[in-house]
C-alpha cells in the first residue's frame, strides 16, 4: 500500500524532529529548514524534478549534489535519504510538520487576528499575549487581516481553534434570542 503525500510529510517531518531533539540541533535544523522552502519558492517544481523521470538520473545527481552542497550534517543526509526515496516532490509538506512541531515545542501560537480595522503596534502585542494565555501557550505570533463585515472586536484563528468576539457575532446572536 503506497502512502499519500501528507502522511509520508508527517513522518518524515516527525522523524527529523525527533532526531533534531536527541542531537539538540532543533534551532540550526529548523533554519536550514526555511532556507530550503525558500529555494523551492525561487525554483518551482523542483521536487517534482527530483522526484520523476523528466531527467536521467545522473542529471538529477548533479542538481541534488548541489542542493546538499548548502548543507551539512542531519540535514544534509535527510536530503539524501529523501531524495533515494524520490520524496523530493514531499519535501515542504515534511518541513511544515517539523515547524509544527516545531512551534509546538517552543509553546509559540501561530495564527490570525481578524479586525475591522487595522491594529496598533500596542493593541496587537496585547492580543498576542491575551491569546497566548488563553490558548496554554508562552507566546503568539498572529498575523493582523482585515474584514469591515465583522463591525468590531477580533476573531482569533489558531491550532484549529476560533475564538469569535466579534461585534457582528454578538449581533446576531441578540438577533436570535429576539426571534424565540
Amino acid at each position: 500500500m503506497k502512502l499519500d503525500k501528507y502522511t509520508v510529510g508527517k513522518r518524515y517531518g516527525k522523524a527529523l524532529f525527533e532526531l533534531a531533539i536527541e542531537k539538540q540541533e532543533i534551532d540550526s535544523i529548523y533554519q536550514d529548514l526555511l532556507t530550503l522552502r525558500e529555494v523551492y519558492h525561487e525554483v518551482p517544481g523542483l521536487g517534482d524534478i527530483l522526484s520523476d523521470v523528466r531527467l536521467e538520473p545522473y542529471e538529477k545527481d548533479e542538481i541534488m549534489n548541489r542542493l546538499v552542497s548548502g548543507f551539512e550534517g542531519t540535514v544534509k543526509n535527510f536530503l539524501l535519504v529523501v531524495y533515494n526515496y524520490s520524496r523530493m516532490n514531499d519535501l515542504l509538506l515534511m518541513i511544515d510538520e517539523y515547524e509544527k512541531r516545531y512551534d509546538e515545542h517552543k509553546s509559540l501560537l501561530l495564527g490570525t487576528a481578524l479586525t475591522a480595522v487595522p491594529l496598533t503596534k500596542e493593541q496587537h502585542q496585547q492580543l498576542e499575549t491575551k491569546a497566548a494565555a488563553l490558548l496554554g501557550y508562552e507566546q503568539a505570533n498572529l498575523i493582523n487581516l482585515i474584514d469591515p463585515s465583522i463591525v468590531g472586536g477580533v476573531i482569533i484563528e489558531a491550532n484549529h481553534k476560533v475564538i469569535d468576539g466579534s461585534i457582528h457575532k454578538q449581533l446576531e446572536r441578540i438577533q436570535e434570542l429576539l426571534l424565540k
